[in-house]
This record gives C-alpha cells, structure tokens and sequence, in this order.
C-alpha cells in the first residue's frame, strides 16, 4: 500500500469567529491510500483545543514518517493498521485522514457507497445547520440573509432549515443577546436554531443563558463551558431546561461515559476521533448510555464532510457545513438537497476533484 500526502489551502466565503478567535482560511491536507489500482482518499484539517494544537505541519510530518511503514500491509488489515498508528502515536486528525482513505478504498473496492456497506438509510438524514459566528447584530442579520438568499452575496443553498449560532463573545451575554434576537428576527420561519458558545461562559452565565435561550426557543446548548470545567456541567445539567452538549470536552469513545450523567449529548468530529471507525464507536456507546448524537466539522473541505456524512443517518443533529463556506474547495462529493447533506451512490465517499468558482 502507498501513502501520498499533499496539502492545500482553502479559503472562506465569510470568517467565522468564534469565542477563541477567527479563521479565514486554513491548509489541509489531502491524502491517498493506493493498492492493487484502487485509489483511496482521505483529509485532515488542522484545529487546536488546549495545549496541543493539531498544526498543518505536525499532522504532515506524522503522516510521512508512517508511510514506509505501510507499504508492507494493504488496506484490508486494519488491525495492524490500527496498531500501527498507536505504536507511532499519530495525532487524531493523521488517524482521521487514513482511516478515511482507508474506507473509501473499501467501498471502491466492493463497487458500494459507505452508507450502502453500513445498510443505512439515506432518508434519515437529520437538516445539517449553517453556521453564523460571533458579530455584531447588524453583520450576524446580514450573514442570515446571504444563507438564505436574500442579500447581497446570495449563497446557492436552497432549502436551509437549521441554524447554530456561535455565541460567548468576549462582549458579555448582552452582546450575545442581541446578536441572537437579530438573527431570530431574520429567520422567524426557522424552528430549528442552535447554539454554541465554545466553552465562551462560566457556570453563572451558562445557568442564565440556558433559560433565556429556552425562553428563545432555542432547541440546545453545545459546550457552555470550557474544557477542563466537567464538573462544572453536573450543576448546569441540573438547572437548564435547555439538553446540554459538549464537543470540546469530548475527543473520543473513551470520553463518553464519564460525561453520561451529565450531558444530553455529544458532538462527534473526525478530526478530533480519528476517523469513521472511532465515530462508529462513539455513536454505539453514546446510544449505550441513552445520550444523543451530533456531527460537527472544523475547517474541513467537501473530502472530509461526505465522509461523515455517510454515518450521518445515525445522527440526531447535523451541522456538516463549513464546506459550504468555501469560494475555493478543490472536491465534489455530498450534495446539498433541501436542505440536508446527502452522500451519492458512487462508491467508497463518492468524492471527485472538481474545484469550480463560485
């Protein structure tokens, strides 16, 4: 099995800010899985929670120092593959690219999409959310608009039915009002709205928040508080009236059980799992302990969203789009159809290079 590893750089319609700060664009790294003619693909992006950001640079560097290592295993023996990466100690982001690649060789190989091996349903797609991050009222009413095709740089997404809204803006919660209550004016007609404050409030705060949200009709609240502050959502979880869901606080499988009795739910991104089999996992166990399931991205390409969107019948809620944010993605894969992102039925992800100006 060969390993080829290439970066790119993609580039966002409209920064997002969140509560620790803003991204624009970002260089992700596109990997290739090739054995016995078949070509498998996979990406990683770069993100950075606590003290170990996952750069561009480390995550390239992990995957090229594994790549002699493969060529003595083809793409059927994952456990060895997998022993593999935890004896090298890849970072998760590099499992996520592999493990991806991995699976798209699969489903090449057997002529079936990912969703087909898996006998799920492509009709259960939950609405994926679009993102509006951490402005003022006036540009968060104008970023509705734009999604909605209603103002001056109209988006070609037809059907939009979800919002989250990125909220902890280092203003204060009365910023972060009046940013909400702007965006719930644009949009009366969307039932589905979210919230994210990414670890932007303490306790007192978040207690506050979630009964004003609710008051909001806001469906849930994703990681009120930051990461390190678990023992914080016991007494949250006992007061909200909103389900409360983490996503920092919340890497892998390993993580889920210690939170169970605290949360509603999780927020399950490849980067931070590494990969569709951990996701899996993660999905069984939080099932297991009667939690919900939410699927997330970072500054992820079409590549990495079609992949989770194979699983994405498994899921309660969606927010696969920062894909949709991009002027200059180099991949095709999942469309958007009213709404929902839907994986075709081409094999393996179903992904094709096709970069067009939009």
């Amino acid at each position: 099995m060969h390993l080829r590893v290439a970066v790119f750089t993609v580039h966002k319609r409209f920064a997002l800010t969140i509560s620790r700060g803003t991204t624009a664009e970002t260089t992700n790294i596109w990997v290739e899985v090739e054995h016995e003619g078949i070509r498998g693909w996979g990406e990683a992006s770069p993100f950075s929670i606590g003290e170990n950001p996952q750069t561009t640079e480390t995550i390239g560097r992990s995957l090229q120092k594994i790549a002699p290592l493969l060529k003595a295993l083809n793409p059927l023996e994952r456990q060895r593959i997998d022993q593999l990466m935890r004896d090298a100690r890849l970072p998760s982001a590099a499992r996520a690219a592999l493990d991806m690649a991995l699976h798209d060789w699969l489903g090449k190989q057997a002529d079936l999409p990912l969703w087909k091996l898996w006998g799920l349903d492509r009709d259960r797609i939950p609405y994926t959310s679009v993102t509006i991050g951490i402005s003022s009222p006036e540009e968060a009413a104008q970023r509705v608009k734009n999604w909605l095709g209603q103002g001056t740089i109209a988006l070609p997404f037809h059907g939009i039915q979800a919002l989250k809204v990125k909220l902890g803006s280092p203003q204060g919660i009365a910023a972060d009002q009046a940013m909400l209550l702007a965006v719930k004016q644009m949009a009366p007609h969307l039932s589905q709205v979210s919230v994210d404050a990414n670890g932007g409030w303490t306790l007192e705060q978040a207690i506050a928040m979630s009964h004003w949200l609710a008051d909001q009709g806001v469906q849930y609240l994703e990681q009120p508080l930051a990461k390190g502050q678990e023992g914080d959502l016991v007494e949250l979880y006992q007061q909200s009236p909103l389900p409360i869901f983490v996503d920092e606080s919340c890497f892998t499988s390993y993580d889920i059980l210690p939170l169970s009795d605290r949360v509603h739910g999780i927020n399950i991104k490849l980067m931070k799992s590494g990969g569709l089999s951990e996701a899996l996992r993660m999905i069984h166990t939080a099932r297991a302990c009667g939690l919900k399931v939410m699927f997330g991205c970072y500054s992820d390409s079409t590549l990495a969203n079609t992949a989770l969107a194979h699983l994405s019948p498994l899921a309660d809620y969606v927010d696969l789009d920062s894909h949709l944010n991009l002027v200059d993605d180099p991949f095709t894969g999942a469309n958007f159809q009213q709404g929902r992102v839907v994986p075709t039925t081409q094999p393996g992800l179903g992904v094709s290079r096709g970069y067009i100006q939009s």
